[in-house]
Order: structure tokens, then sequence, then C-alpha cells
């Protein structure tokens, strides 16, 4: 394990733990309607995104352990380079847990 590997875990689980806690109890509804709230868990999402790469690049062997680590900077990436196009209808759902796709989901629909 390389030096830098224990905080950036420690960053992905902090970030995580902030969207499980943040998320809890709210609907897309609330997601789309407020702003603090949608910029809060996109921000902690590209957190986990950064700290997943850097250790892609510190410490490839503990990145590879992580499932899909490759899909978790490419989110990461589209938050921060394609804002614009985020369908955040999955992000919610997601970070609930609940695998149903609310019914007024709006491709390419980053809220208001």
């Amino acid at each position: 394990m390389q030096p830098k590997t224990p905080k950036l875990l420690e960053d992905v689980r902090d970030a995580a733990a902030f969207i499980r806690e943040a998320t809890r109890g709210k609907t897309q509804e609330h997601y789309r309607g407020e702003r603090l709230l949608r910029q809060a868990i996109e921000r902690n999402f590209e957190i986990i995104g950064e700290a997943v790469n850097r250790l892609a690049v510190h410490d490839p062997e503990t990145a590879g352990r992580i499932t899909k680590h490759r899909r978790i900077v490419d989110f990461r990436n589209l938050l921060t380079h394609g804002y614009d196009l985020v369908d955040w209808c999955p992000m919610v759902t997601g970070a609930s847990g609940k695998r149903r796709r609310p019914a007024r989901c709006g491709t390419g629909d980053a809220g208001p």
C-alpha cells in the first residue's frame, strides 16, 4: 500500500457517507428543486472520482480492487467537464439505493 492510499480511501468513504446522509429521505423533486443539495451531492461525487483517479495513478493495485473504478473516474469527468449532459435521476436513485428509475426523468436534464 502506497503512503497516499489510506487518505484517498478515507476521502472516498467520507464523501460516500455524506451522499448517503444528504439523500436519506429525499426524492427526485428535492434533488431537482434544491440547488444547494444538488451541488453538494455532485461535488462529493467529484471528490470520490478524483480520489479514485489519484489512487489509480499512485496505487493501481488497490484501485484495481475497487469494482468498476474506471466508471467512477469517468462519472467524475462527466460531472466536471460535461455537467450539462448529466442525467440527474440515476444519481438520485443510485444514491438512495433504489433501482427503479422515476417516471419523470429526462436525459441530459441536470435539473433547474
